[in-house]
């Protein structure tokens, strides 16, 4: 699977044109989808220059090395790609916001590619407390549903 990540906000905390705080578990989250699934982890940035290899070194630091940046693939020319071919886009700016790593790591080791199986893999090893905590980081359209469910006097 093709990945395309965002840098920051999403591996690390939003500081640009500095590096943020690293981001718990999302280096160490990519690191292990490159190598347990060889999934194809891409750079995906509004970055651009010395920045942008700023954000390439830090990552490379960390040891994880991207498959491509910025780009569809290692070889394709030109100026940056404005939409990449990717099978999953993380980015902290999607609705509902950023989960945390290790749900998007269980997410997409499940399959990935569809949100709609996010919260029952979630429920799967959550127990209702964690649920509970993690209200503010669930997809928008599962907190809507919850909501109109609620008001209808029953919950699934």
């Amino acid at each position: 699977m093709y990945i395309a990540v965002d840098f920051d906000g999403t591996i690390v905390e939003e500081a640009y044109p500095k590096i943020g705080k690293p981001i718990p578990f999302a280096i160490e989250a990519l690191k292990r989808l490159q190598r347990e699934d060889n999934h194809q982890i891409i750079l995906w940035t509004v970055r651009e220059g010395k920045y942008l290899q700023e954000a390439v070194d830090y990552c490379a630091q960390q040891g994880l090395q991207f498959y491509a940046v910025n780009k569809n693939y290692p070889e394709e020319t030109g100026p940056s790609a404005r939409k990449l071919t990717a099978d999953v886009f993380i980015d902290d700016r999607s609705v509902g916001g950023l989960p945390d790593w290790g749900m998007i790591y269980k997410m997409i080791k499940a399959g990935g590619k569809n949100l709609y199986n996010f919260e029952s893999i979630m429920m799967h090893d959550a127990d209702e407390d964690n649920i509970r905590r993690r209200n503010s980081k669930k997809n928008f359209f599962l907190r809507l549903g919850e909501a109109i469910e609620q008001r209808k006097g029953y919950r699934y």
